[in-house]
């Protein structure tokens, strides 16, 4: 096992590439893992939060005008941009109802530890991505029936709470492996680690494709459509985030391209969970196919994003 941890955190983005087919190409593993969706996404955040740099992050809590702004630009800005820009494309309905709610979605958890991978401010991802998570509840049913007429099937409440448990056991198993691990230990055994989050993540990924490869033998025209433009729109939102981060919140070349990878890589697993029955057939298969691009193109673009948080571009 250590040896296999240890590969994958020093291949992470290239398993992280080849990992998300195999629920594809194997559906009986996906199935066989499905009961275990909510551990496999968790598990990833645990370990991120365990490795971050308390540090920074305070310093980010003590800087609202930035991060209550960014948080509103994932929530509020994205959606009706992203609505806006898909009016006059005349996509079907289902898929156009779906990538407005990948945008006012928020960023998923394994986000933390694709930043930490790819050496980008994690600090930031964790602040952002907790904030939004907490207060999607309050955006996302309100956008779903302003600008799609779609009625969220789960109470502000309920949905607040299994959110708050999610996050909640992330940070309280974080605290609790750092007090009981020797000092020096996460430093020391950062690889492990590292290849731990790529594990979790691969293996929500396979879990999350049960039943897909059906419908993709049923439906392909529809699977590619859908797949393509999970694709377009999580780079054009990674386009987006950065621009914004970079001139609007002045912000440096790692914490711009971390904004970048937070308003791309958004949580379609909560979306699923509040449609609930309203989740029809064709929007499913874009929340499935949605996950190739957050697995794929940190490993494409892992030269490019180092490229750019290296430079020093003037704002």
């Amino acid at each position: 096992m250590i040896r296999l941890l240890d590969f994958l955190g020093r291949h992470a983005t290239k398993c992280l590439f080849g990992g998300v087919l195999i629920g594809l190409a194997v559906p009986p593993l996906a199935a066989l893992l499905r009961p275990g969706l909510v551990v496999f996404l968790l598990l990833p955040l645990t370990l991120a939060l365990m490795r971050l740099d308390w540090g920074a992050f305070r310093a980010y809590a003590k800087r609202p005008l930035l991060t209550v702004p960014a948080v509103a630009f994932l929530l509020l800005a994205c959606p009706l941009l992203v609505w806006a820009a898909l009016a006059p494309l005349g996509l079907p309905q289902p898929l156009t109802e779906a990538i407005v709610l990948m945008a006012a979605a928020p960023p998923i958890t394994g986000t933390v530890a694709i930043a930490l991978i790819l050496g980008l401010d994690a600090a930031l991802a964790v602040i952002v991505m907790v904030l939004a998570t907490a207060l999607v509840p309050v955006t996302l049913p309100p956008l779903a029936l302003w600008l799609l007429d779609i009625e969220v099937q789960m109470s502000l409440a309920e949905f607040m709470a299994r959110l708050g448990l999610m996050v909640g056991v992330a940070f309280g198993g974080a605290l609790l492996a750092r007090r009981l691990t020797p000092p020096g230990w996460l430093q020391q055994n950062s690889r492990l680690v590292d290849g731990a989050s790529v594990l979790a993540l691969v293996l929500f990924a396979v879990a999350i494709m049960d039943g897909v490869t059906d419908k993709l033998l049923a439906q392909p025209g529809y699977v590619i459509l859908a797949t393509v433009s999970a694709f377009v729109a999580n780079l054009a939102l990674q386009v987006l985030g950065y621009a914004v981060g970079r001139w609007i919140f002045r912000l440096g070349q790692p914490a711009a391209l971390t904004l970048g990878i937070l308003a791309g890589n958004c949580n379609m697993g909560l979306v699923m969970v509040a449609l609930a029955d309203r989740a029809v057939f064709d929007m499913v298969i874009f929340f499935a196919m949605g996950q190739l691009p957050m697995y794929m193109l940190p490993g494409l673009l892992q030269p490019l994003y180092r490229r750019m948080a290296a430079r020093a571009i003037p704002v």
